[in-house]
C-alpha cells in the first residue's frame, strides 16, 4: 500500500500539528496558572470561532454531548421530541438523561437526514422539539423542518456535530434552528481533542447557557439553575486555536481526496457514493458508500475484506440507535417505521478520510473495491 504499506489505515486520524508549535501556549497556561473557567484562551477561541464559523455567539464545552444535554436544558425541553435512528447514540442519549422520550422518524434516501414528511406525521400533543443531525455534515431541509416547527410550535435543536464550516445558501448552517450543537471530538475534522459547543443566536440565551454549564453559577453566591460542569480546559481552548491555523488546508486535502473516491467509484455496479450537496459548501468529514445488491459482495463481506487488509472503514451508522435496548421497546423504534434507515444502516461502509491520507493508499482502498466487481464481469463475459 505504498508509503503506507504495513501501517492500519483507520476510517480517520486526527489532524495534529507540529508538537514544537503547541509549547508556547502550554508555557503560557503554566505562567498564568489559569486551567478553566472562561480563561484567556477559552475566550479566545470562542471569539476565533465566530469568526470562522460565521455565527454571533458560541458556548464552548467539554465535549459535544455535554452540549446536546446543556441545549436541551437551556430550551426547557421536555415531554417527546421527534429524531432520527440513524446517527451515533449520543444523539438519542442525550433526550434520556433529560428524561425526555425521543420518538424516532424515518430518514430520506438520498441525504440521510431526517425526513420532514416523517417528522410531521409523528407530531402528537407532546411533541415539544425536532432534533435533527446535519447526517455526514450534509445538511438537512432546513426549509422544510422550520415550516413545521413553526407550523406546530416547536423548537429545534440541530445535533450539528458533523457539520464544522459547513454552508448553506451563502451563510453557516450553524445559525439555522433555535440552537446547533457542535463537536471536537478527535475523529471530527476540527478537534480540540475533546470539545464541543453550543451556536445560539443571542446574548441573553449564551448567558443562560454558560451559567448552566457551570453548575448555574451566576457570582461566587448565586445560583440560578441545576447546572452541570461541562467546561472546556484552557488547555483544550488553546489547541483548538492552534488547529484553526491550519484547518483549511486539511479540509482541502480532504476535498481531493472525496473528489478522488467519487470520481474512481462511480463506474463500479452497486456501489453509490452518498450524495454530499452543495459539493463547495460540504467539510468532506466522512465518505460514505452504499454496497447495494448489484455488488457481488454482502456490505458485511466487504468490509470484511479491506479489514482483512487493514482497512479499519466503519459501518456508520450500524445498527441503528433505535436496535440498541433501551430504544428497542419504543413504539417508533419498530422496524416498519424505519425502512429507509434500516435499508441505509445495513449498506453504508464509511471509508478512510483524512489530511494524511496518500493517494496511493486510497487507490488501493478503490481497487480492493472494484476487484470483486471486475471479477463479477469476467464470469459474466465468459458466460
Amino acid at each position: 500500500m505504498s508509503a503506507q504499506k504495513n501501517k492500519p489505515v483507520y476510517v480517520t486520524q486526527p489532524l495534529l500539528p507540529p508538537l514544537e508549535d503547541f509549547l508556547p501556549y502550554l508555557e503560557t497556561i503554566w505562567n498564568n496558572k489559569i486551567l478553566t473557567n472562561g480563561g484567556p484562551f477559552h475566550q479566545q477561541l470562542e471569539q476565533a470561532l465566530c469568526d470562522y464559523l460565521g455565527v454571533k455567539h458560541i458556548c464552548l464545552f467539554a465535549n459535544g454531548t455535554l452540549a446536546l444535554m446543556t441545549a436541551l436544558q437551556a430550551l426547557r425541553i421536555n415531554g417527546e421530541v421527534i429524531t432520527t435512528p440513524y446517527s451515533f447514540v449520543a444523539t438519542a442519549h442525550s433526550l434520556l438523561w433529560n428524561n425526555i422520550k425521543p420518538v424516532f422518524a424515518d430518514i430520506e434516501p438520498h441525504s440521510l437526514n431526517l425526513d420532514p414528511s416523517k417528522i410531521e406525521a409523528a407530531i402528537t400533543p407532546q411533541t415539544t422539539a425536532i432534533m435533527p443531525v446535519h447526517c455526514y455534515g450534509r445538511p438537512c431541509d432546513i426549509e422544510a423542518i422550520e415550516k413545521i416547527a413553526d407550523n406546530y410550535n416547536l423548537k429545534v435543536i440541530y445535533d450539528a456535530a458533523h457539520a464544522f464550516g459547513v454552508r448553506h445558501r451563502g451563510g453557516s448552517v450553524l445559525n439555522h434552528g433555535d440552537l446547533s450543537v457542535i463537536s471536537f471530538h478527535a475523529t471530527k475534522i476540527f478537534n480540540t481533542f475533546e470539545g464541543g459547543a453550543i451556536v445560539c443566536p443571542d446574548a441573553k440565551t449564551k448567558q443562560r447557557i454558560d451559567h448552566l454549564k457551570n453548575f448555574g453559577f451566576v457570582d461566587e453566591v448565586t445560583v440560578v439553575a441545576a447546572g452541570i460542569n461541562g467546561k472546556m480546559s484552557e488547555i483544550n481552548a488553546a489547541f483548538g486555536l492552534l488547529q484553526l491555523k491550519g484547518i483549511d488546508g486539511a479540509r482541502q486535502k480532504r476535498k481531493a481526496i472525496d473528489a478522488h473516491y467519487r470520481q474512481q467509484l462511480a463506474g463500479i455496479d452497486g456501489i453509490t457514493c452518498v450524495q454530499q450537496g452543495d459539493a463547495e459548501a460540504a467539510n468532506n468529514a466522512y465518505f460514505p458508500i452504499l454496497v447495494g445488491p448489484d455488488y457481488p459482495l454482502s456490505r458485511d463481506a466487504l468490509f470484511q475484506r479491506l479489514r482483512d487488509q487493514e482497512i479499519y472503514a466503519r459501518r456508520y451508522f450500524y445498527p441503528l440507535i433505535s436496535d440498541f435496548p433501551m430504544y428497542r421497546g419504543m413504539p417508533s423504534a419498530a422496524h416498519a417505521n424505519l425502512p429507509v434507515a434500516r435499508l441505509a444502516s445495513s449498506q453504508v461502509i464509511c471509508l478512510p478520510i483524512y489530511p494524511d491520507l496518500e493517494m496511493a493508499t486510497v487507490d488501493a482502498i478503490i481497487a480492493m473495491i472494484a476487484a470483486p466487481a471486475l471479477q463479477q464481469e469476467v464470469i459474466r463475459n465468459i458466460a
